[in-house]
């Protein structure tokens, strides 16, 4: 049997159909007008013919004398320079990429004279701590604040000592070795200041403001929180001192390496505290010390010319200095550990007791050296090197104190022997060499 589709149908499949060849049909026709007009390629010869042509007339220097000269020697000269050249060239890109990525830093030194200079904060110490009487019946003063102080620096704990630190716990519940040494330490007044003379003017012991250091009570000269700080305008001429140790009222204990007696003071930015740790300058008694300083602006370039990050500020202090940063950081690690603060790092958290010093402050710093909490120089670490610093590098000459004559005049002035003058007094002379 037959079917048929209807008539509509078929013609719909015709009219499908024919597109479709004719579709194929053009672009058949299309690909073969393009294989018949396209070109052919050159021949063996002429490419030979084009690349003399090129050889001859290209401004590359030494391809030319490669293509025409007829001596085989001259060809291979000549091949040995325009190659050696090539290699000279990209060894020389290489080497300035290189370069460019590995961010070269030039260093640029200026000397710079200018008619007044800002005059630094100096701190003072006594090299004996404590007042004799004071520590006569507890000994375990000088380890005590040892602990304290190991905040500042490192310091390792004896075992020696645990159980007599136990034992004074225990029995002074509420003693304070930052009250004690406020006043029992050293003290600045007319007996221990005997004389004060800055450009010309007196100056006197109020001038001065109390600080805590690893060396207990200090005093700084030209702090920070003065209204207008001092400048100098002429050379050679600054701050002159003149202490009264009194060797025979104050003491420490040699068994922790104090066994020297004088002045002990550190040259620094009234914008930065005192770092007595490596940095300090010591004057013994019977000497006339002659410290020459000059003022030395650093800017350091920041990463990755330099090491430096100036997005770094500190809470409690007026300038970023690395110093500065590892007290803050220390302080932060210590408040979250111990829920208090020690009272010589920067804050106002609640003050850590002795029990908390020794119990959970000592080990908490152990922990921050071991783990690194608190790093220093890359730009990376916890406290990278500031941006800008000033520094005051210091030369020290040293003469007797004093002459015959003068040991008359001041044992005559000062009511004192010879011999107590040469075993107490320290003078002290801080000028700059150059305003520079």
């Amino acid at each position: 049997m037959y079917s048929f589709l209807p008539s509509e149908t078929t013609n719909s499949l015709m009219e499908q159909f024919g597109k479709c060849v004719g579709f194929d049909a053009r672009g058949l026709l299309e690909k073969i007008r393009l294989y018949l007009t396209r070109k052919p390629l050159p021949s063996l010869e002429e490419r030979k013919k084009f690349d003399h042509e090129f050889a001859m007339s290209t401004s590359f220097h030494g391809v030319h004398n490669i293509v025409q000269t007829r001596s085989k020697i001259r060809k291979v000269l000549w091949m040995l320079v325009v190659l050696g050249s090539i290699i000279i060239v990209a060894w020389q890109i290489w080497n300035r990429f290189t370069n460019y990525f590995s961010w070269p830093t030039t260093t640029s030194i200026v000397v710079q004279y200018v008619e007044n200079i800002e005059f630094p904060a100096v701190t003072f110490c006594n090299l004996n701590r404590f007042q004799a009487h004071a520590v006569a019946n507890l000994s375990i003063i000088f380890f005590l604040w040892s602990i304290v102080s190991g905040v500042l620096h490192a310091f390792d704990i004896d075992n020696k000592f645990s159980q007599e630190l136990k034992d004074f716990l225990q029995g002074n519940q509420n003693f304070s070795i930052k009250e004690f040494t406020r006043n029992n330490g050293f003290y600045l007044n007319s007996s221990t200041l005997l004389e004060c003379d800055f450009f010309g003017q007196p100056c006197y012991p109020e001038d001065f403001e109390h600080v805590f250091t690893e060396y207990g009570n200090c005093f700084t000269f030209n702090h920070m929180d003065l209204p207008a700080r001092r400048r100098v305008s002429v050379s050679g001429r600054g701050l002159s001192l003149l202490f009264d140790i009194k060797q025979a009222q104050f003491t420490d204990d040699p068994t922790f390496g104090f066994i020297d007696a004088g002045i002990t003071y550190v040259i620094h930015s009234p914008k930065e505290p005192p770092r007595f740790d490596g940095l300090g300058l010591s004057t013994p008694v019977g000497m006339h010390a002659h410290a020459a300083i000059s003022q030395l602006k650093t800017v350091i370039q920041e990463y990755p010319w330099g090491e430096c990050n100036p997005n770094i500020k500190l809470q409690h202090h007026k300038i970023y200095s690395t110093y500065g940063c590892l007290q803050e950081c220390k302080a932060r690690h210590i408040q979250d550990k111990c829920g208090c603060l020690p009272f010589l790092l920067p804050g106002n958290g609640t003050e850590c007791d002795l029990q908390k010093f020794y119990s959970c402050v000592s080990p908490a710093l152990y922990n921050i050296e071991l783990m690194g909490l608190c790093t220093v120089g890359t730009h990376n670490s916890t406290c990278p090197v500031p941006c800008e610093e000033t520094d005051y590098p210091t030369t020290v000459t040293y003469s007797s104190f004093a002459s015959e004559k003068a040991l008359k005049f001041f044992s005559t002035k000062l009511k004192r022997s010879l011999e107590y003058i040469r075993e107490n007094l320290v003078y002290i002379d801080i000028k700059y060499h150059d305003l520079n």
